[in-house]
């Protein structure tokens, strides 16, 4: 039997008289499953991109219209609560409908968010309509994040080959780096054809991979559990409750600087246009999804040693170490060291360490999970996560207007060192699970 570069067997075997039917159907379902995971990824990369441009649409152009930064982060709370309690009854609806059901509903959502942006009287483009508008882009990227990243367990087979898990880690390291094409795009489409024209053209985006991905995909992703029950969204699993606790001050941690003070620091200090801001927040989140994808070879290469797997202290130890850059960048700025050096150098290289704290996160959220559980206990991490990210947007604008960017370094380097005392109380061994999983299979 030969095999592609995929790791998935390209023939199925011929079936002995004795063989009963269900053999060819194992045989052929990795390929299936397989296909499918590569739309799902897909349209999570159409909705990435388009998630991307709208922060960079929406934070932009209320801010040239006399918005401060903390009311403009204000636009994007609805965004960030919808988002936790997306994460959380998400992973429930994935349970008990399946993934590609959720996958559907969170396009559709997209779309609708976008068209009410898009195509409202100028009238209407007041802080609690923007509000509104936002609250359903956060479900809707959520819903679809989950589906997505809960695909990556239910995708490798048991047998799998390194070269599938390798090939996965390519796949979900590559959205993070749409997430930076998004941000200049949005500051690009912006700067050219204005605030709502951007928008139909990305709801355009959306309505085709929705339409593409519904004609193309075949049969389901995983199975519906239509016995589960919500409360079992709370995981009782010890490690998943620590994970995601450091978790949320982790990304809290990137932004309670990154959301709207670095933003507009750029605009604002250095002086920079806003394709040009857009174009740097690309080209770090670029870069930083580069990383994630590298991260298995990186952290075997540079932190675990060949053959070991990541473990709590891996996670705790690059926390730490993530802690050093926003409080130099700080420092630096604190003794007027030329701004653009600073910034530009200290966030490549915060970024670099994030990414590899992150996809290590990621990796141990599968690790610590029963495959019959993963939906739920993925819902239940990146609730944490969306946490996270709602108390860092907040702090960012509210700090930036008080303190400054210091304030937000400052604010970012408590939060790193709590996620890396957190991650401290984090099982230093892997039990075994009922598929095994591989670093090479994830990357946040």
């Amino acid at each position: 039997m030969t095999q592609t570069d995929t790791g998935v067997p390209d023939t199925v075997p011929v079936q002995d008289a004795g063989t009963p039917d269900t053999d060819i159907t194992t045989s052929a379902r990795p390929a299936a499953d397989l296909r499918n995971y590569i739309l799902v990824t897909a349209a999570y990369w159409a909705d990435t991109v388009t998630d991307g441009a709208v922060r960079m649409l929406v934070l932009f152009y209320f801010y040239s219209l006399g918005y401060t930064p903390f009311q403009v982060a204000m636009l994007f709370i609805f965004y960030e609560i919808f988002g936790v309690i997306t994460n959380l009854v998400g992973g429930y609806l994935g349970a008990r409908l399946g993934l590609k059901a959720t996958l559907f509903m969170g396009l559709s959502t997209q779309l609708v968010a976008l068209s009410m942006l898009a195509f409202a009287p100028q009238t209407w483009l007041v802080v609690p309509y923007v509000m509104m508008a936002q609250a359903f882009s956060g479900i809707a990227k959520d819903l679809t994040k989950m589906s997505s990243k809960s695909a990556v367990k239910l995708v490798v087979p048991e047998d799998a080959p390194a070269t599938l898990y390798k090939w996965v880690a390519i796949l979900t390291g590559s959205k993070n780096a749409l997430k930076g094409v998004g941000f200049f795009l949005g500051g690009l489409l912006l700067f050219t054809v204005g605030f709502q024209v951007a928008l139909m053209i990305l709801a355009g985006l959306v309505l085709t991979a929705l339409v593409t991905t519904a004609v193309l995909m075949k049969g389901d992703l995983g199975k519906a559990d239509k016995k589960a029950k919500f409360r079992q969204m709370f995981s009782k699993n010890r490690a998943v409750n620590i994970l995601a606790a450091a978790r949320v001050f982790l990304f809290g941690s990137r932004d309670v600087w990154f959301v709207v003070g670095l933003p507009v620091f750029l605009y604002q200090v250095v002086g920079w246009t806003f394709w040009q801001v857009g174009g740097f927040m690309a080209i770090w989140v670029i870069g930083y999804g580069i990383v994630q994808a590298s991260a298995p070879a990186i952290i075997r290469k540079r932190v675990v040693g060949p053959g070991s797997e990541p473990d709590g202290r891996t996670a705790a130890w690059l926390a730490f170490g993530l802690a050093i850059f926003p409080a130099g960048i700080a420092l630096a700025l604190m003794r007027n060291v030329d701004p653009t050096l600073v910034v530009v150098l200290g966030l490549i290289a915060f970024g670099g360490i994030f990414a590899l704290n992150s996809a290590v996160h990621s990796y141990l959220i599968l690790a610590y999970t029963d495959s019959n559980k993963v939906a739920m206990n993925v819902g239940f991490y990146y609730m944490a996560n969306a946490f996270g990210r709602l108390t860092g947007t907040v702090l960012s604008g509210w700090l930036y207007q008080t303190s400054g960017l210091v304030g937000c370094l400052w604010a970012s380097v408590v939060f790193v060192l709590a996620a890396g005392l957190l991650s401290l109380l984090l099982p230093t061994t892997i039990a075994p699970r009922t598929r095994p999983i591989k670093l090479e299979s994830v990357a946040e």
